[in-house]
């Protein structure tokens, strides 16, 4: 197989919504009182509802930016890429990535829904919830058919509720929910508690994945507020491990054998090694822990291969590791519009990586494994000859669409004589975050 004949299918990318996504999904009260896209004098954009605010944090939407301006300061819609936020600029910019289809997750909503959950009216909640799965099931996705799998957000204070979200997005067509890896840090029961038995009901009735986002519950740590954040950024795809653990000794895989989990934007060279040590510590403790009561005769490696998929931007070592993670248990992913992105240059990044693979390995886990978990196919829209990077490429070159970098913030400002570059510090970053929530 050459790079131009892959067929690319990226499992965690994200929308940086626009101010209309409810203008069409409902009316009156409804429409009346749901979350609206604000601007502050300094003409920055936040969300306003029910009480609550959100900032826009650029570092969600740098791509084709310079390097030198990326950060956390809010930034308003008309200073992002086009196809952070519109549907047809987002076509545009996966053909010039040869990115054949993606799986977007919100941003202003949470990864998780965690603003409806916060929201004090749960019932009007409810229906704002439901309305934003609506507009990106139906107008996000549904503007380019066989281009997006779609992804919904769940009412977290309601597992009932839970599940018949997840059956109604299931009859729409949307086989995939966000939810979060550690729902105890949103004040909700741990994923050991029964009360979500009627979720897991729900997802394995209709084959649908439970997406876990990287960030959303376990966090990695800051050693130190005086630590460079490239210290909390390098660990981020490390702290999923944490979570993993918890989810491998999952009693409800047992009782539903056939539960799909995803590990979204959360990396695979970690793999191998916490497969081994959760191996070894489940032979050495296990007589006495009673993890049997959950396990059975299963590993926990077993329970890995046989429920969960992870997903890798660039990860030469876990490739080279395949074997002792699973052709099957692997997808891809370009994280657009994030920081990590490697936009507009995915399948050279990503061929430096996978060259070594059979085609049939390089087509499990460029789609292959994405179409079988996520109940999508691509090709009942358009034969492969179509989706392959060349293919998408010559479109996005026939439309002359526009790669080159653009500043919009005119840089930082020039140091003065002896001055010196001061590094950017996890308390630096933290102290950002609480600024804008408060001036939001």
């Amino acid at each position: 197989m050459r790079m131009e004949d892959m067929v690319l299918v990226s499992v965690d990318d994200h929308i940086t919504e626009p101010g209309d996504i409810y203008d069409r999904q409902l009316s009156g009260e409804a429409l009346a009182s749901a979350p609206k896209l604000r601007i502050k004098p300094d003409g920055t954009n936040f969300w306003e509802y029910q009480g609550l605010k959100i900032p826009s944090v650029a570092l969600n939407a740098v791509v084709g930016r310079p390097r030198e301006e990326y950060g956390m300061e809010p930034t308003s819609l008309d200073q992002l890429r086009a196809g952070c936020f519109d549907v047809h600029a987002r076509i545009d910019d996966m053909d010039v990535n040869g990115i054949a289809a993606s799986l977007n997750f919100p941003s202003f909503a949470g990864i998780d829904g965690s603003l409806f959950l916060g929201a004090p009216d749960k019932a009007q909640a409810l229906v704002h919830l439901r309305a934003y799965n609506d507009w990106h099931i139906d107008e996000w996705c549904g503007a380019y058919p066989g281009r997006f799998i779609p992804c919904g957000i769940l009412p977290l204070w309601d597992p009932e509720a839970m599940a018949a979200e997840v059956r109604r997005l299931a009859d729409k067509g949307c086989h995939a929910v966000s939810f979060n890896d550690n729902p105890t840090m949103r004040g909700l029961p741990s994923i050991h508690n029964d009360a979500w038995e009627p979720f897991w009901r729900a997802v394995t009735e209709r084959g649908t994945t439970i997406c876990l986002h990287i960030g959303v519950g376990n966090t990695s740590p800051h050693p130190s507020m005086e630590s460079p954040i490239e210290v909390n950024i390098a660990t981020m795809p490390m702290s999923v491990a944490f979570g993993a653990a918890d989810w491998f000794n999952l009693a409800a895989l047992k009782r539903h054998p056939t539960m799909k989990i995803a590990l979204s934007e959360s990396g695979i060279g970690w793999i191998p090694y916490l497969l081994e040590r959760a191996d070894y510590s489940n032979e050495q403790h296990r007589a006495w822990t009673h993890s049997g009561t959950y396990l059975g005769n299963q590993k926990p490696s077993d329970v890995f291969r046989r429920h969960f998929t992870s997903c890798f931007i660039d990860d030469a070592y876990g490739l080279r590791n395949l074997d002792l993670i699973g052709e099957d248990n692997v997808c891809y992913e370009v994280d657009y519009p994030h920081s990590d992105t490697p936009w507009p240059n995915a399948p050279e990044v990503l061929w430096k990586s996978i060259q070594h693979l059979s085609d049939e390995q390089i087509d499990k886990i460029t789609h292959r494994n994405a179409m079988r978990d996520y109940s999508f196919d691509p090709f009942a829209h358009a034969p492969r000859s179509e989706l392959t990077v060349a293919a998408l490429r010559a479109k996005a070159e026939a439309k002359g669409v526009d790669t080159s970098v653009k500043s919009v913030a005119g840089g930082a400002a020039p140091l003065a004589a002896g001055e010196m570059q001061r590094l950017v510090t996890s308390g630096d970053i933290v102290a950002m975050f609480a600024k804008h929530a408060d001036a939001a």
